[in-house]
């Protein structure tokens, strides 16, 4: 069982909060998360690379020289790829990198994740983070206060809201994503987690029914 301290926007510690990582993943698959991870990073693969084959490289298709008496080897056309200045001859075309693992194995590697982190104390609770209008000078000063300026760091929140957004955008190495977007990847990601209570009891509710 793990007791984490609930923080409010000045730093100061207003509460508890108990939470058991096996209620989210009764144990952690390395293999799980390190699959889970590869296929998020290969689906960011844009695969748009390409290159000329000989069809493709400007050049006659007159054949260079006759075929006997030249003492030379026999050569067609000048757009050979074993020549200067023609094509490939494994000439690369784009493709698609993408490739689902199974939902339910992407699920629990979500809550693997964030147990992974509850278990390593890389959990930091704020009663709550909303704000009334975008202002980055004030989520700055909360971080700080919270002592997690200068470090890479996923803020999770109930769902889209423009305003902790764009106040936080600004800042660097910090993302703000909403608890139905979040996955194995994007928690693991940064070094520490922020998100408030309501968050984690949604996030239970969700994996007590299989849904997360």
């Amino acid at each position: 069982m793990a007791t984490l301290p609930i923080y409010d926007r000045s730093g100061a510690e207003v509460g508890s909060y108990e939470i058991d990582p096996a209620q989210l993943a009764p144990r952690v698959s390395k293999q799980l998360l390190h699959d889970a991870v590869v296929m998020y990073q290969t689906n960011r693969r844009l695969g748009t690379v390409r290159t000329k084959n000989r069809s493709d490289v400007a050049g006659t298709t007159k054949k260079m020289y006759r075929q006997k008496g030249t003492g030379n080897a026999r050569a067609g056309s000048r757009r050979s790829g074993i020549r200067r200045g023609g094509g490939h001859i494994h000439a690369l075309r784009p493709r698609d990198w993408s490739y689902r693992l199974p939902k339910k194995a992407l699920r629990l590697a979500t809550r693997m994740a964030l147990a992974s982190r509850l278990a390593d104390n890389e959990v930091t609770l704020i009663d709550q983070i909303g704000c009334e209008r975008p202002k980055t000078k004030e989520m700055a000063g909360i971080l700080k206060a919270l002592k997690l300026q200068g470090v890479s760091l996923l803020v999770a929140v109930p769902g889209h809201d423009q305003n902790v957004y764009k106040s936080l955008r600004n800042l660097e190495g910090v993302a703000v994503l909403p608890l139905d977007q979040l996955n194995a990847l994007e928690v693991l990601r940064p070094r520490r987690l922020l998100t408030t209570p309501a968050v984690l009891d949604a996030f239970r509710g969700k994996a007590a029914a299989g849904a997360t």
